[in-house]
Formats: structure tokens, sequence, C-alpha cells
């Protein structure tokens, strides 16, 4: 989806902006987490690290100068502190991203609805220790009077649980399934075949402009927010997932992701934003500042037999 930093409106698709809500609609607070107080960080403080780090890496120092002001520091450090900070009933669910059927090529729409919103708990749930994510399906042209100001939320668990507004851009990609997803055969396959075109690299018959291409890196399992695809399988095998309400199978809508690319590969990196200085390939990779776990990714996946049914979560 390429997200970008910038200021997404509530008719826009987006992570982390604002969404279309019925002015008349009660907004969805965290049942488990509810007031007086909890112990976390202030979404504000949040924010002004980011924007107090930012301004200090892109301005210019000298040899042996420190990145921040003494002042600078002492806001930074108030910033990932975490302390008791009230919240006045249950805490109001963070609004992640909002995608427009019109906008997002291939969204898996209900019958009727042309817009997917995505919230959660800025807190970490058990069993798996991730934040409990809320979907919404609406006809866009059904919000008549929207929601003016959204409520927030006084504290949150986690900085990477409060995504920046970025803007979207997105772009359909085909990718295959991870290797060992593949038939056994057919992975067998693909690792001669890479073999053989390393084998040829280093010989020097490789023909002249041909970049070495990696299956796993380079075709399989686009990285970043996308919707639908292949899940991006890292610390476990895959394993079968079912409906919890009827057992029926389910699809992958949603992958959200705090970056688009890796050491890996750059395979993936959109062409206008090429880049390298020397030492790494540069880019906007991480603009909603999402962290999913230790910079894992999370998938949302819906009920092949009923929209209505409850989604399934996954992190990888």
């Amino acid at each position: 989806m390429h997200p970008r930093a910038g200021a997404p409106a509530a008719t826009d698709s987006s992570i982390g902006g604002p969404l279309l809500w019925p002015a008349g609609e009660p907004w969805p607070g965290c049942p488990e987490h509810t007031g007086p107080w909890h112990r976390g960080l202030d979404p504000v403080g949040v924010r002004l690290r980011r924007r107090i780090l930012a301004e200090a890496w892109a301005r210019p120092r000298a040899e042996g100068e420190e990145l921040l002001t003494d002042e600078e520091r002492v806001l930074v450090d108030r910033a990932t502190e975490k302390t008791r900070i009230p919240q006045d009933g249950p805490v109001p669910l963070v609004p992640v991203a909002q995608l427009y059927a019109s906008d997002v090529p291939g969204l898996p729409c209900p019958d009727g609805a042309d817009l997917l919103q995505v919230l959660w708990c800025p807190f970490d749930h058990d069993p798996d220790y991730l934040p409990r994510t809320e979907l919404r399906w609406r006809t866009a042209a059904d919000v008549v009077t929207p929601l003016a100001t959204a409520p927030q939320p006084s504290v949150i668990g986690n900085a990477g649980y409060l995504p920046e507004p970025c803007v979207l851009h997105p772009e359909p990609v085909t990718e295959y399934p991870a290797p060992h997803e593949l038939p056994e055969e057919l992975a067998e396959r693909i690792s001669a075949w890479e073999e053989r075109r390393e084998e040829e690299a280093e010989e020097g018959e490789a023909e002249e402009g041909e970049a070495e291409v990696c299956y796993q890196y380079d075709l399989a399992v686009a990285p970043g927010s996308k919707v639908g695809g292949h899940a991006p399988w890292s610390f476990s095998d895959p394993f079968p997932m079912s409906c919890p309400q009827c057992g029926a199978g389910v699809r992958p809508l949603l992958t959200l992701d705090g970056t688009e690319w890796d050491g890996g590969s750059e395979s993936w990196r959109p062409i206008e934003e090429a880049g390298y200085d020397g030492y790494h390939f540069l880019g906007p990779a991480r603009d909603t500042q999402l962290e999913i776990g230790r910079s894992y990714s999370m998938q949302l996946y819906v009920c092949r037999a009923s929209s209505g049914h409850p989604h399934v979560q996954n992190m990888q």
C-alpha cells in the first residue's frame, strides 16, 4: 500500500488517518482496559518524541556533536517512561487503517460495502500479546453526517501501536507463496534454479545487466502493509486456521507492517524512491511508525463463508 507521511482526510484511504465515522454511532472502546488509570505512555509525548528525533536527524551537525540538545533529551526520555496516567472510562480504540474500495484494487468487500475501517486497542492482549483489532465495513455514501473529532486515548501501552497519519499509494503486485508453503518437488526445482544462476554469475556466464534473483526475497511474499496476498511466515511454520464461529476456512484480508523492505532485498522498493548512500538503501520505509512485536507484522484473516463472522489475527 506504500504508506507515506501526510495529512489524510476522512475521505482518503490511509494508515493512521481520520475515519469516515457516523456522528451518531458510538466510538468503540476496549472493555478490558477501563479507567480510572493505566500504566503506559502519553500519546502526546510519543508524537512529540518522534517530531524531535525527526528534526534532529534532519539538521546538520558538526563532527562529534550530540544529536539532541539537553532540553530535547529531557523531553525524549520523559516520553519513553511508562507512568500511571488517568483514563476516564474504556480506552478509545485507535484508528489504524481506512481503505476505500475505489482506491485499493482487490479489496474483498461484503455485498453493498465499499469501505473498510480497522481499529485496535493500543495495549497488548492475551493470548498472543497483540493489540485487539476491530473491523468495520461501511457504505461510504451512508455516512451523511460524519463525526468531526474522534475520542483520543489518554494512555497507550506501546508507542508502536500509535500509527502516524499516512496517505496510501496502492500498487498491484504479483507475489508467490513462501518456499516452505510450496510442494516439495517445486521448492527443490526453484532451489536448483537459484544455484544454477549463482554458478553462472560466479563464472561470468550471466547475461550483462541481469540481476541476481532470489525466490524468497525477490518473488515470494511481498513485504509491507498489503491487502490479500501471502503470509510472511517467519518464526513459525504455516499452520491451518479456521473461522472461530463456524469452522470454515479463512482468507487473508490485510497485513499491517511497520516496514516495507529490509536487508534481504530491495526488489520491492518503488523505483521512484531508489537511493543509496554507500552504506544502505534510502527511503521512507517506516513512515507509519508501527511496530508489531519485535518488528514483525500482523495478518488479519476473514471467514470465507460469512463476512459477519469474527476475524482471525496472527503475528509473523
